[in-house]
């Protein structure tokens, strides 16, 4: 059934302008969806534009652009007023802000091409027109599935694409798309197979074989991202952009020299490439050269003033101190109108540590607020449907399961997994457990979870195939993950007989470490939950964590995590040991003792003191456990806690009387 914005297109189709503005303006006044609303402003913009008004589209696209910053089509028809008005120079940046969001669209190449060409600037008309003609040789189903991708719509993009492959099986950039979209919808093992396959199928199509490296990268896979990268920079030995994509697959491998060294050579060439001065930096600062890592951050933003993840990774160290002037300049550009999403974000959660570090806590909330506001828009998280998976774990992982099975899996006792909620001292036990002769660190391992995605399978949510397929497999899978995990995690251990997979998201996935390696141990690291929830909300996380940008989702998310360990408890009891973060702090050797003793260790001193040992640490606490255990954070959240009404409302009584201390 048509809807009012697709009546107010043909109304535009129809050369009907004053209508179909007239249209868009009742729908925008009426409660519609944030997707539909951004459909409507630029139908809107559309037709003012072709009703020459040109000052009222240029204002609703600004509105627009406030509102969905990262929307391509508004930047494309930003460009064609532009054009039209003779002002070339911002015709330019706005077709290309339009291509740089959105690959597909041929209007805003065409136009870029003939506006290079009419300036002289023959380089950039040529790239522009072998986009042109890449798109041109495109199958349409093609193009339009690059279009859906880059609007999001990646189940739509994703039909299309699998109906294309039907009658074309091997069309590499068919197959490289629908990896695209497996990669945004994190089924990263079917992206992984479509990738390698296509390298297989044609090893000289340049663009698979970027994202292979990239996924791989994604997926920790440093070995294997690392040849991919080695056979880029070997075909073009002076692009940049691979020899980037090379060094850092040599610092995931931990040869952080080479890696750094690699950076140092690509800026020498070009030194205001702020992106690698950002990237030098996370390598400095995981080898623990704060104060090398600190002024990388600072060349970065100073060659990119609005460079928001340059701002934000200084305040991420957990100790840099802005200074009244950095706040200013975050604060004006995170208000300039045309900035991109990625940057406001950036900024907003800066200025939130910025202004928190002032005790200014009123204004630091609210950029916190909005930082957590636009960044949950972004990623449409639904809590109902982490609450659902943990329903599933809850009714299907009964003990009736453990004792049918008992016996299975793989009998290494080799890893010692953490799990819980980021924020709530994980990186703390980690540090103390490497700290002992015969336990590696190694980094948040995603093993787990894509063995969980990979029994899954590509159903919906509702036809889900995991976890009830936990009650149909044969015995021998069991053993046969739980030796595929020991071989995958091979590459990040050193040579100590025992090693730490700290990624707190296993949580959900208990029962099934349980089955695939009955041995190995599982510390739930927990912490209060306003301290713990309200540390998330304030975090802005590299990826995913997507429950923790909202007060009530995060309260929902605590909530449901500590319902599901009382079941792992209840069925598997002395499973899994929990660590209070606040106990750890009060009283650290005997909880050491305790740790080292369910681990079946022997207690050294070295664990004790923690902080003075040397190794990479890859969390936003890896200042922090560097220093000796200190207590100035666990009751930060009080500082705001007239803002916390939606958390401690979501965490309910429940939750919050097993605490109350506080």
């Amino acid at each position: 059934m048509p809807t009012k914005a697709d009546n107010a297109r043909k109304l535009i189709e129809a050369a009907k302008f004053s209508e179909a503005a007239a249209l868009a303006e009742e729908l925008l006044d009426s409660q519609i969806e944030d997707e539909q609303r951004t459909e409507t402003l630029y139908l809107l913009a559309v037709a003012q534009r072709f009703g020459n008004r040109i000052r009222e589209a240029l204002a609703t696209l600004q509105r627009l652009h406030g509102e969905n910053p990262g929307y391509a089509r508004a930047w494309q028809e930003r460009g064609h007023i532009c054009s039209a008005e003779g002002w070339h120079k911002e015709a330019i940046a706005a077709y290309s802000r339009a291509v740089d969001r959105n690959p597909a669209l041929t209007a805003s190449w065409r136009s870029l091409a003939e506006l290079h060409e009419r300036n002289g600037d023959r380089e950039n008309a040529r790239r522009a027109r072998e986009r042109l003609e890449f798109l041109k040789r495109l199958p349409p189903e093609l193009v339009q599935v690059t279009d859906l991708i880059h609007e999001r719509k990646f189940q739509k993009a994703d039909q299309l694409c699998r109906k294309f492959l039907e009658s074309n099986r091997r069309h590499v950039e068919g197959m490289r798309l629908l990896a695209e979209i497996g990669t945004h919808l994190k089924i990263y093992d079917d992206a992984e197979f479509l990738l390698e396959s296509c390298v297989e199928f044609a090893p000289d199509y340049i663009p698979a074989r970027i994202d292979y490296a990239n996924l791989l990268i994604r997926k920790t896979n440093f070995e294997k991202a690392n040849e991919q990268a080695q056979w880029l920079v070997d075909l073009q030995p002076d692009n940049p952009s691979f020899k980037t994509t090379l060094a850092t697959t040599l610092v995931g491998l931990g040869r952080f020299d080479e890696g750094i060294a690699l950076y140092r050579e690509l800026l020498d060439a070009d030194p205001t490439r702020s992106q690698l001065h950002l990237l030098t930096g996370h390598a400095q600062k995981t080898l623990g050269a704060f104060d090398d890592a600190i002024e990388s951050y600072r060349q970065a933003h100073r060659h990119r003033p609005d460079f928001g993840d340059a701002f934000w990774s200084l305040a991420n160290t957990k100790t840099y101190r802005f200074s009244d002037e950095e706040i200013r300049h975050i604060r004006r550009y995170e208000q300039a109108p045309n900035i991109a999403a990625d940057d406001r974000i950036h900024l907003c959660f800066a200025a939130g540590k910025a202004l928190e570090d002032r005790a200014d806590y009123a204004a630091s909330f609210e950029y916190y607020e909005r930082g957590n506001t636009l960044k949950i828009k972004e990623n449409r998280y639904r809590a109902e449907v982490n609450e659902e998976r943990a329903r599933t774990q809850m009714e299907t992982c009964a003990k009736k399961l453990f004792e049918r099975r008992a016996g299975v899996g793989f009998e290494s006792g080799d890893p010692i997994f953490i799990v819980g909620l980021p924020r709530a001292g994980s990186t703390l036990l980690e540090q103390i457990l490497a700290s002992h002769s015969l336990v590696d660190g190694t980094m948040e391992l995603h093993n787990i979870l894509a063995l969980a995605q990979r029994l899954r399978g590509r159903q919906a949510e509702r036809n889900s195939r995991y976890p009830q397929i936990l009650h149909e497999l044969d015995h021998g899978y069991f053993r046969r993950f739980g030796e595929q995990y020991i071989e995958q995690t091979r590459t990040y251990r050193g040579g100590a007989p025992f090693f730490i997979d700290k990624m707190p998201n296993n949580f959900m996935h208990v029962g099934l470490i349980r089955l695939i390696l009955p041995n190995a141990k599982v510390i739930d690291a927990r912490r209060h939950p306003m301290a713990c929830c309200f540390s998330c909300f304030k975090q802005l996380f590299g990826e995913g964590q997507d429950f923790s940008y909202g007060l009530e989702e995060v309260g929902r998310y605590y909530r449901t995590y500590v319902r599901l360990m009382d079941h792992w408890d209840e069925v598997l009891p002395g499973f899994v040991l929990r660590v209070m973060h606040e106990e750890v702090v009060d009283d650290l050797e005997s909880q050491v003792r305790r740790i080292l003793d369910f681990c079946g260790l022997p207690f050294e001193q070295n664990c004790v003191q923690f902080h003075t040992t040397e190794r990479n640490i890859r969390t936003p606490s890896s200042e922090q456990v560097r220093q000796p255990i200190f207590r100035d954070g666990l009751d930060r959240w009080r500082c705001y806690e007239k803002h916390l009404g939606p958390l401690e409302e979501a965490l309910g009584a429940e939750i919050l009387d097993r605490y109350p201390a506080g």
